[in-house]
C-alpha cells in the first residue's frame, strides 16, 4: 500500500524493480501483446472476430520473434494480416537486438578480453538466448566512434620530450587466407610528466615506409618536442625517426640489445656477460657510464670478439641516455615501459587468436589502449615536471663522447 509520502505511481515503480524476474517477463509479455493486438485491431478496422462494415482488413495468425530485454528473452506473437504487413516499430527498432545497456556489456567483455563463448554464456545467465558470434561481433562495433575519436585526438601543444614506439603481430584473416599484420604503438611523456598512449594504427608490415606513415600521422595531430625515441633496432623505425622527427635523438632498447648480444657468446658464459654489461648502467654518472663500457668491452674482445665488436659498434645508440637527466634513466634505457603495455595488449588479443579483419584488431587493440590512457591520466606523475625542464636544456657531459643527433 502507497504511503503518504509515496504516491501510486512510484509505489508501483519500486514494486516491479523489485519484482521477480519471471514475473517482470511475463509481465512485459503480456503488456506487448496487448499493445500489439490493439494496434492490429485498428489497422483491420475491427476487432479480433468482429464483423463489422467498418473492417479493411483481417487477422491472419501469428508470427514469433525474439526480442531481448532486461528480464531476459522474450517470445512475441506478432499479428500476421492477410493483406498487407504489420510490425510494431515502437516496440523493436529495425536492426536492433538487444537494448542499449546489454550492447555495452558485451562491447565491455570484449575490450576485457573475454572470449565469444565466455559472452554466450554471460548473457545466458542473464535471460537472454540465442546470442550468436555474428551479433557479439556486431555489439562489439559500438566501440568504433569511441576508437576512432581517441585515434584522431589533437595532440598536446606543449610536447613530449620522451617517445616509445614498438610493433606487435597479430593474425587477420585476409582473401581467404591467414596474414600477419602489425599493430604499432607510440607512448610518450608530456610536458607536465603524464605518460599518454599517442597513437595506434595497422600496417601489412614493420618497414620503413609504414613506420614513416606512421609518425608522420602523429606530427599532423601535433606531435612535437621529441628529444629522445626509445625502441628496438629496426633499421626502418631508425630511417623514419631519422627523417620525421628533426632533432631527436634514438636510445636503443637495452633489453632488446642483450638478448642480440647474449645469441653471440656460448651459454656457459651468458651469466656473467651479462652481469658485466649491466654494471654499465649502474654507475652514477654519464662519465662513469662511458668510461665503464669502455672497459667492459676490452674486457670481452678476448674471449668474445664478435660480443665485444657489437658491443662497441652499438655504443653511441645504447648509451644516448646519458645525455638526459639522471632522474630518467631508468624509464628510458630501454623499451620496458612500452612491453609492459604490450604484455597487456597480448593478453587480449590472444583470447580472439585470429582477428575476421584489420578494423577488428583496431577496434579491440584500441580500446585497450583509451582503457590504459584513461587510467594514466588520473594516476600519479611519470617524472616530475621540473626534471623535464632539464631535457630542453644543455646536460653537463663533460668527458662523454658527443652522440649524434638525428638529421
Amino acid at each position: 500500500m502507497a504511503t503518504p509520502s509515496m504516491d501510486a505511481l512510484t509505489w508501483f515503480r519500486k514494486q516491479v524493480e523489485a519484482a521477480d524476474a519471471d514475473l517482470l517477463r511475463e509481465m512485459i509479455t503480456t503488456f506487448a501483446g496487448t499493445l500489439m493486438s490493439a494496434e492490429a485491431d485498428a489497422l483491420c478496422g475491427a476487432g479480433y472476430g468482429e464483423r463489422t462494415p467498418e473492417r479493411v482488413n483481417s487477422r491472419n495468425g501469428y508470427r514469433e520473434r525474439a526480442w531481448d530485454t532486461r528480464t531476459g528473452t522474450i517470445d512475441l506473437s506478432i499479428p500476421k494480416l492477410r493483406t498487407g504487413s504489420y510490425f510494431p516499430d515502437w516496440l523493436l527498432e529495425q536492426r536492433r537486438r538487444s537494448e542499449r545497456a546489454l550492447v555495452a556489456v558485451v562491447a565491455e567483455c570484449y575490450v576485457r578480453g573475454v572470449s565469444t563463448r565466455r559472452v554466450e554464456g554471460l548473457v545466458r545467465t542473464l535471460g537472454i538466448e540465442r546470442l550468436s558470434k555474428s551479433q557479439v561481433s556486431a555489439m562489439a562495433q559500438e566501440l568504433d566512434p569511441m576508437v576512432a575519436s581517441f585515434r584522431n585526438r589533437p595532440l598536446d601543444p606543449a610536447g613530449y620530450p620522451y617517445l616509445w614506439v614498438d610493433a606487435l603481430t597479430q593474425r587477420v584473416r585476409e582473401d581467404g587466407r591467414i596474414v600477419n599484420v602489425c599493430a604499432v604503438v607510440a607512448t610518450g611523456v608530456t610536458a607536465e610528466g603524464k605518460r599518454e598512449i599517442l597513437g595506434v594504427d595497422v600496417v601489412s608490415a614493420e618497414d620503413g615506409a609504414a613506420w614513416t606513415a606512421f609518425l608522420r600521422g602523429l606530427v599532423a595531430r601535433g606531435l612535437r618536442g621529441v628529444r629522445l625515441v626509445i625502441s628496438d633496432a629496426h633499421e626502418g623505425l631508425k630511417n623514419a625517426i631519422a627523417a620525421i622527427l628533426n632533432g631527436a635523438s634514438w636510445q636503443r632498447c637495452r633489453t632488446h640489445f642483450m638478448r642480440n648480444l647474449l645469441s653471440r657468446v656460448p651459454r656457459s658464459a651468458q651469466a656473467v656477460v651479462a652481469t658485466l654489461v649491466r654494471s654499465t648502467f649502474a654507475q652514477p654518472d654519464a662519465a662513469s657510464t662511458w668510461a665503464q663500457h669502455g672497459r667492459i668491452v676490452e674486457q670481452l674482445r678476448e674471449r668474445f670478439p664478435r660480443a665485444a665488436d657489437l658491443l662497441e659498434e652499438a655504443t653511441p645508440d645504447l648509451l644516448a641516455f646519458t645525455a638526459f637527466p639522471k632522474e630518467h634513466w631508468r624509464q628510458i634505457w630501454s623499451n620496458n615501459p612500452q612491453e609492459r603495455l604490450n604484455k597487456e595488449l597480448r593478453r587480449r588479443t590472444d583470447v580472439v587468436g585470429i582477428f575476421p579483419n584489420r578494423d577488428a584488431v583496431i577496434r579491440l587493440v584500441g580500446a585497450v589502449l583509451a582503457e590504459q590512457n584513461d587510467e594514466w591520466a588520473v594516476a600519479r606523475r611519470y617524472m616530475s615536471a621540473e626534471s623535464l625542464t632539464k631535457t630542453y636544456t644543455t646536460i653537463d657531459t663533460e668527458g662523454v663522447p658527443a652522440i649524434t643527433e638525428a638529421a
